[in-house]
Parts: C-alpha cells; structure tokens; sequence
C-alpha cells in the first residue's frame, strides 16, 4: 500500500508507473483504492463509476477497469457534503461529519472488493488518500491505515520533495503515528526530486536512520506526466503544456472554472494539440476577447454552478462572445447550464429553479437515476466518437431537435443552436478521439497536429514505468508484498 505525507505527493501516478512496470515482468497487477474523493470520474465496462485515477491505473496494468478497484468514491457537491458513491452505483448523501459515521459500515464493501481483487491477480497495488498523518480520522479509518490494519498490508509512504519540508514531513509522520501503525511502514520513496540526486543521498539516509525505514528510492521529476489525465483538482491551477509544445499560432480555448467543475480530463487532449492555448478562467478574471471557443465543462453541482457562473459576470463575458461569433461547448453540467431552465425537485441540495444562460432552448430536469455508460457514435457533422455518459438529468426543448450526436443505439444526445453556434452534450471523453478534436479545430479555424492522443498516454505510461524501474527499488519493494 502506498500513502503520502499528504494530497498530491504523486501516489496515484506511482501507483500507475508500478501498474506498468510490473505487467511488463509479466506479473497479473490490480490497482486499488478503498476511498477516493474526486468529482474526475470514468465508467467502468462493468456499468459503474470509479475515480479517474484508478481507471488510468487499470490501463497501465492492462486490465479493465472495475468498480472494485475503487469502492467507496465520494464526489464533493458543496464544501462540506460529498455524494457517495458505493461499489459503483450512488447510495447517500453525506456532510463530513455524518460521512466519518459511515465508515464502519462500509469497511465491508471494502474489503469484499479487495477480496475480488485478490483472488484475481498476482500482486494488488493499494493506494491510500490524502495523508496518512491525519491521525484525527483514524477512527473507522477505511482509507489508509485502517485499511492497512484490517488487511495486514504493509505500506510504503511517499513523500513530495518538491513541495519542500520532506524529511520534516516523513520523520513527522512516523511521530504522529501510533505506534501499531508506524509498525506498519517498510520504507519510503522521496517523489519529484530536482537537480542532482547525489546532493540528498544524506537527506535519504537521516530519514532511513530516523525512522528506520529502508529506503525504496529518490524519484526525480518525470515532466511526461503532465500528458496524462490528472485527478486532482490541484492540476487546475498549473498549465499542462511545456512552453516548446506551445505554436506561435494558436487557437484560443477559454475555460471558466467553477466550483464543483468535474471530469475536466476532458481537457487535456486539447491542451495536449501545440496549436491550442487552453486558458483557465478564474472567478475574478474575464474570458478574453479573442477566444474561439468557450468550453463550459462537467459539474457536480450544477445550480450551485451556474450561480457561481452568474455571480463571477461570466455570463455576460459568454453572451459577449456569441454575440462577437465565437463558438460554445457545453459538456453534461455545462450543457445544461447553457439552457433555459434547470429545475432540481431535490437532487442536489434543496429544491430549487434557476435559470440558465438561455444559450440553447432546452429545459432541464434533474432525476435520481444517474445514467452511466460507455457510448459511441457521430456527431452531428458525420464525425465518429467515443466517450461516456454520466449525468443525473434530462434535457428537452426545442434546439435537441436538433441534436449534437446519434449514439450507434439510435439515441439523440444534445442539442445545438439554429445558428450553429451553441453546442451541448451529455458526451464526455469527445476530444480524446482525434477525429473528433480534429474537426472541432478546423470548425475555430485551426488544425489538429494530427498526433494520435491515446498512443500518447501509453507513450507516457511506459516512460513512466522505465523511469520509476530506474529509480526504485521494484525487488525490494516486492519483497514487502504481503
């Protein structure tokens, strides 16, 4: 089991490189996460949803991903409450207090997809959520070292030194603990390091004789991992492009970000094209004039989303731009904020009306059931695509007469405006086929680099694997297996 000093030290892409490394010494591998909280989700060819983490990491061990392979998923919908989301299929409704009483009851859960998972394959890599030091929590803990405990799994703790304070943060670790639980550790690995590694192999040795872990390895920083999707909502902040990839010509795509913005992988493929500047509109700031498009993406809370919409004067900045001729894409949650009407009987919160942009004449209703599933088809220009659905609500009026795609089963999805213009759909994962992220371009006036995005995420996950098969110690890591 792999847990961190903290959010965001690089577990999930450890976990992920290992996933790689080790199916390449032909080893049967399975990712595992018993409690992840993250609005970035993907569906499951078993008709769930898990986070978006472990579905790349059921990638890199080649293997589809599974709803056990993250059990308990909690999608945050305001800042104190989380849907949650069991085995792949939502079950409550909790705020951070009612959630820690939860937990008990769904160790089960959790152990019955490890289990699974066991049984399956030769070696389960385990990776905990946020910090292991939040002793705090570790009451019902089903995430870290409650999980560790009840499984007799060892871990290793990694820790971030790029974020400063890593020996601090790793010797603090181990005096927090309980004792039973520090026990617990075999060893560390000091992610994301830059420069000469020779200048920390003291820094490595003082934490080994500390705390009296081995050692596994100094990770320096792997810059390929900004062309795989990140989970982290962290990853908003930072552009994901290396300023050579940039063009001197460039489509200008705006992205205002909202709070409860989810499913924003589905970005990355057009950041990922060197003709494309993929610009992060935060509240406080304006959508620049000169973008072709505004992308209004996923939301886990979406009348929550367009009130923050309207309370940042982002949607004076959209009318603006369509009345400039700009283009505008609405995704699931956007979708519907683009629309007349979002009627909520209770879905998210308390039972609420809110008008939306009036961009595209549809009306929305949110529903308990939540449609989940892989889906593929042409949209509306003949162009092939392949995605996933995942949303709670139905979009009907006038302009999805006009639809955005037919589904290969004959079903309708979206809606587009009478002059072209305003796009909707409930599609995730579109720019991820290079068709389709190739006729978008051409339609701002621009072209695809012609690159093929998902030969490049496995590009990306076998650097990854050579690069951590480098600087870890795998044998000794699988010498902990349990």
């Amino acid at each position: 089991m792999f847990q961190g000093t903290g959010s965001d030290v690089g577990k999930s892409l450890i976990v992920a490189g290992l996933a790689r490394a080790l199916a390449d010494r032909g080893l049967s591998v399975r990712p595992f996460k018993p409690q992840n909280m993250s609005n970035n989700a993907a569906v499951t060819v078993d008709g769930g949803e898990i986070g978006r983490a472990q579905a790349l990491q059921a990638r890199a061990a080649r293997v589809p991903a599974s709803v056990h392979m993250n059990p308990v998923l909690l999608k945050p919908q305001s800042e104190t409450g989380s849907q949650v989301v069991v085995q792949g299929r939502v079950c409550d409704h909790a705020d951070a207090r009612r959630y820690q009483t939860l937990k008990a009851a769904l160790m089960p859960y959790v152990l019955d997809s490890f289990r699974r998972l066991s049984d399956e394959a030769d070696i389960v890599l385990v990776e905990g959520a946020g910090s292991a030091s939040e002793v705090n929590l570790r009451a019902n803990d089903i995430a870290n070292m409650g999980f560790a405990a009840a499984t007799g799994t060892p871990v290793v703790l990694i820790g971030d030194i790029d974020r400063g304070g890593v020996i601090a943060s790793l010797v603090g670790t181990q005096a927090v603990l309980d004792p039973a639980d520090a026990a617990r550790i075999c060893g560390f690995i000091v992610n994301r390091f830059r420069g000469d590694p020779g200048l920390f192999a003291a820094g490595m040795d003082l934490i080994a004789a500390r705390t009296g872990w081995r050692a596994f390895g100094l990770v320096p920083h792997f810059p390929e991992a900004r062309r795989l999707p990140a989970e982290d909502a962290l990853g908003l902040e930072r552009s994901r492009k290396a300023e050579s990839e940039r063009g001197a010509e460039r489509i200008r795509i705006a992205v205002p970000i909202l709070p409860h913005i989810s499913n924003f992988d589905d970005l990355d493929p057009l950041e990922a094209e060197p003709g494309v500047e993929l610009v992060r509109v935060f509240p406080g700031s304006a959508i620049p004039g000169d973008a072709r498009l505004v992308l209004l993406p996923g939301s886990k809370a979406t009348v929550a989303g367009v009130r923050a919409l309207r309370a940042a004067g982002f949607d004076v900045d959209i009318r603006a731009h369509v009345r400039r001729g700009g283009f505008v894409l609405g995704v699931c949650g956007g979708y519907q904020m683009l629309g007349r009407v979002i009627d909520d009987p209770g879905i998210e919160g308390a039972p609420a009306q809110v008008a939306g942009l009036g961009l595209l004449d549809v009306a929305t209703r949110l529903a308990p059931h939540k449609q989940l599933g892989l889906v593929a088809g042409e949209s509306r220009d003949g162009v092939r695509f392949a995605g996933y659905e995942m949303h709670m609500g139905v979009s009907e009026g006038p302009d999805a007469a006009r639809p955005f795609a037919r589904f290969d089963d004959g079903r309708a999805d979206g809606a587009v405006s009478a002059d072209g213009r305003v796009f909707g759909s409930y599609v995730h994962g579109l720019f991820a086929h290079d068709a389709q992220r190739a006729a978008w371009l051409a339609r701002l006036g621009g072209a695809s680099a012609g690159e093929d995005y998902e030969a490049g995420v496995e590009r990306a996950l076998d650097g990854l694997a050579a690069h951590l098969a480098a600087h870890l110690d795998l044998d000794g890591l699988l010498s902990h297996a349990a």
